[in-house]
C-alpha cells in the first residue's frame, strides 16, 4: 500500500514539472510565431454587398395596375375579304364566278380616342373588304379604314358609338430604358385579351432597313399585331408588330413601333390624310470598327454625312461632308436607326438641333426639317429626286443634270419599257428635265396622269448609256 502511494505521488509530481515547463517554454515560442505570421499576411478582400437582393412589395412592378388600365382598349380586329371563284361543277362549266366573305386574318387593336380612333397594323388590315372591331366587353363594329403607312406598318381605323370608350394614353417611347418592365396586349390565336409580360431588350432595333423597333422578350405569336406595348404606368409605349421566328411562333424576341414614331403617323393621317415626313437631308453610313478605319476617323458611334442633299435643311443649315452626329436634340445618334427613328417622329418645318464632331469639336446646328416633296417629286406613279452633285463629278454623262428614278411603280413603263431605279429621265416629249422642277411644271400642267400624252421619253439606262424610246 505505502509503496502504490509512493507512485501515485512520484506520477503526479511528473505530471505538474511537465505541464510547468511547457507553459514556460513550448507555448510562449508558439504565442511568437502566430503573431508574427499574423503581421506579415494581410487578409484577402471579396467586395460583397450587404444589401437584400429580393424585392419588397412595395419594389416590385405594379403589373396588375397596367394590365388594368390597358385591357379593355385593346381590340380584336378582324379581316374579311371577297373571296371570287366557282363555287361548284356547275360553275366551272357555266363560267360562273360566285362571290363570297371570307375571314382572312385577325390581329389586335388600341383604342386612342374616346370617340372611337383605333390604331393596328397595316399588314392586319391590308386587303379587307370589311373590317370589324370587337370590344373586350364582347359588342361589335364595323370599322371604317381612315389611313395607312404600310412603310412603318401602321393603319389608323375608326368605328361609330354613342359611349365614351377606354382609351390607352400614348407614353413616351424616347423616355424608356433597357431592363425596363413592359406588357404585351392582344388577341394571340384568336385568345381575347391575354396580357403577357416582359422586359424591354433593346431599342432602335433595325429589321428591314431604316426601321427603328422596340424589342422585347414580351411574348408575343400572330393575333398580336396591332396591340399594345404598355409601360408599369398603363401607358403605351409601342404598337406590336413583328417577331422572328423560324416556325412563325414565339422564340424569345418580338418588336413594336415605338408609340412617338405612331402617335406622329396617326396625327399625320387624321390631319392631311398621309404622312408628312420631316427630311434632313443627309446621306451616308453609322460607323462602326471597319468603317472607321476605313474613313480614318478615331470614334465608333455616330453617323458619318458622306453626302448632302440639294435644298434640304441640311445643306441650308451648313452640315458638311464629312461631319459625325452624334446628337438630334438630346437622343444620342450611335446607329442609322437611331437617326432615322428619331426623324420619323419630326414633321416638315420642326427645328432639330443637330451635334455634329467636326475637325475634332463638337459644334451644334440648328437644322429646318424640308418635306419630302421639295425633294422628291411623285409623278406617273414614279419617284424622282435631282441628281447628286457627287455623282454628276464623278461621271459626265450626269452633269447636264436629268430626274432620277427612286422607284417606279408602273407596271406599264417597268414592264414595256424597262424603266428601273436609278435610271435618269432626261427629256419627256422632247422637253428637257434638268432636275425635278422640270418634272414637277408637267405635273402642274398635266396632273398625275401623265402617261395618256406620252410620245417620247429619253433616259439613261442603269449603264448611264442613253436611250430613246418613242411611244406610237
Amino acid at each position: 500500500m505505502k509503496k502504490i502511494l509512493t507512485l501515485v505521488c512520484v506520477s503526479a509530481l511528473g505530471g505538474l514539472l511537465t505541464l510547468g515547463g511547457y507553459k514556460l517554454f513550448v507555448e510562449k515560442e508558439q504565442t511568437q510565431v502566430v503573431e508574427n505570421s499574423n503581421t506579415s499576411q494581410l487578409p484577402i478582400y471579396v467586395p460583397t454587398s450587404n444589401s437584400n437582393t429580393l424585392l419588397t412589395n412595395t419594389e416590385r412592378p405594379d403589373l396588375v395596375s397596367a394590365a388594368n388600365k390597358t385591357i379593355d382598349a385593346v381590340v380584336h380586329v378582324k379581316n374579311t375579304q371577297i373571296n371570287r371563284g366557282p363555287q361548284t361543277w356547275g360553275d366551272i362549266f357555266s363560267g360562273r364566278t360566285i362571290e363570297r366573305k371570307q375571314l382572312a386574318g385577325a390581329g389586335s387593336g388600341v383604342i386612342i380616342s374616346p370617340d372611337g380612333y383605333i390604331i393596328t397594323n397595316n399588314h392586319v388590315i391590308k386587303g379587307a373588304a370589311e373590317l370589324s372591331v370587337t370590344l373586350n366587353d364582347n359588342r361589335t363594329f364595323m370599322a371604317e379604314l381612315i389611313g395607312t403607312d404600310p412603310k412603318n406598318d401602321i393603319a389608323l381605323l375608326k368605328i361609330e358609338t354613342d359611349d365614351q370608350l377606354p382609351v390607352v394614353l400614348f407614353g413616351d417611347s424616347d423616355a424608356t430604358q433597357i431592363g425596363e418592365w413592359v406588357l404585351a396586349v392582344g388577341n394571340p390565336f384568336n385568345l381575347t385579351s391575354t396580357v403577357t409580360a416582359g422586359i424591354i431588350s433593346a431599342k432602335s432595333r433595325d429589321l428591314s432597313g431604316g426601321q427603328s423597333f422596340i424589342q422585347t422578350d414580351a411574348a408575343v405569336n400572330p393575333g398580336n399585331s396591332g396591340g399594345a406595348l404598355v409601360n408599369v404606368n398603363g401607358e403605351l409605349v409601342g404598337i406590336n408588330t413583328a417577331i422572328t421566328s423560324q416556325t412563325g411562333s414565339y422564340v424569345g424576341y418580338s418588336f413594336a413601333v415605338p408609340s412617338n414614331i405612331a402617335r406622329k403617323i396617326v396625327e399625320d393621317i387624321m390631319e392631311f390624310g398621309d404622312v408628312q415626313d420631316g427630311i434632313l437631308g443627309v446621306t451616308g453610313l453609322a460607323l462602326n470598327s471597319e468603317a472607321a478605319e476605313e474613313l480614318d476617323v478615331d470614334i465608333t458611334e455616330g453617323f458619318y454625312v458622306s453626302g448632302i442633299e440639294n435644298k434640304s435643311g441640311a445643306d441650308l443649315a451648313g452640315i458638311s461632308k464629312g461631319d459625325i452626329i452624334r446628337k438630334l436634340d438630346n437622343v444620342e445618334i450611335n446607329k442609322f436607326s437611331d437617326l432615322s427613328g428619331y426623324l420619323k417622329t419630326k414633321s416638315p418645318n420642326d427645328v432639330v438641333n443637330v451635334e455634329v464632331l467636326r475637325d475634332g469639336n463638337i459644334k451644334t446646328i440648328p437644322v429646318t426639317l424640308t418635306k419630302r416633296e421639295d425633294l422628291y417629286v411623285e409623278f406617273m406613279d414614279m419617284q424622282f429626286r435631282d441628281i447628286p452633285e457627287r455623282a454628276k463629278k464623278e461621271y459626265p454623262q450626269l452633269s447636264e443634270g436629268g430626274a432620277l428614278i427612286l422607284e417606279n411603280k408602273n407596271a406599264w413603263l417597268y414592264n414595256k419599257v424597262g424603266l428601273r431605279r436609278n435610271y435618269v429621265i432626261t427629256a419627256i416629249n422632247d422637253i428637257e428635265i434638268k432636275s425635278v422642277d422640270d418634272i414637277n411644271n408637267l405635273k402642274k400642267e398635266y396632273g398625275e396622269d401623265f402617261t395618256k400624252y406620252l410620245n417620247k421619253l429619253e433616259y439613261l439606262d442603269g449603264n448611264l448609256k442613253r436611250k430613246e424610246i418613242i411611244f406610237r
